[in-house]
């Protein structure tokens, strides 16, 4: 369901993961809202994620592409892969990411999937326990991913040499 477009901020490309329409009953009939979830990244470990309204979809989709901005992180890539496994965690949704052998892909349904690609990450194994609301799911993986952390920041955190 992710469909991808060619992003104005930054290079990158914008998914879009989910649009909703919503319906507001008036004198004249239906009038109708539309929102657009959607996950930018440059592909080599920066990766945000952006929810829009609007009354029609185009808008939507370029008010989500400008709230990226604010919830972008930079995330550690061990060649193609994640450095350790890690939980991410929002609302009921779970997200476990699990490093993988090069040649193994992303083996994710389309939410995490977005996400994870738009990332960079080529090799990786997921599991998604809870709510698959995909509102939900692409905040827990982005939970997970800020959890990372490379054998050097370890060891800088505890004052060890490598």
């Amino acid at each position: 369901m992710a469909e991808e477009r060619k992003g104005d901020q930054g290079g990158g490309q914008e998914k879009v993961v989910q649009i909703r329409r919503c319906a507001c009953v008036v004198k004249g009939g239906r009038r109708f809202t539309f929102t657009a979830l959607v996950v930018l990244g440059d592909y080599k470990g920066k990766v945000g994620w952006g929810y829009g309204k609007a009354s029609e979809v185009p808008q939507a989709v370029e008010k989500a592409v400008k709230g990226t901005g604010r919830s972008s992180i930079s995330v550690p890539l061990v060649q193609t892969t994640i450095p350790h496994t890690v939980e991410g965690r929002y609302g009921s949704a779970k997200v476990v990411l699990i490093p993988a052998m090069p040649g193994t892909g992303v083996i994710a349904g389309n939410t995490v999937r977005a996400v994870l690609e738009s990332a960079g990450i080529q090799d990786v194994l997921t599991k998604s326990r809870g709510s698959s609301n995909p509102m939900n799911l692409v905040r827990a993986t982005m939970d997970a991913l800020s959890q990372l952390r490379t054998r050097e920041q370890v060891a800088r955190l505890r004052g060890v040499n490598v």
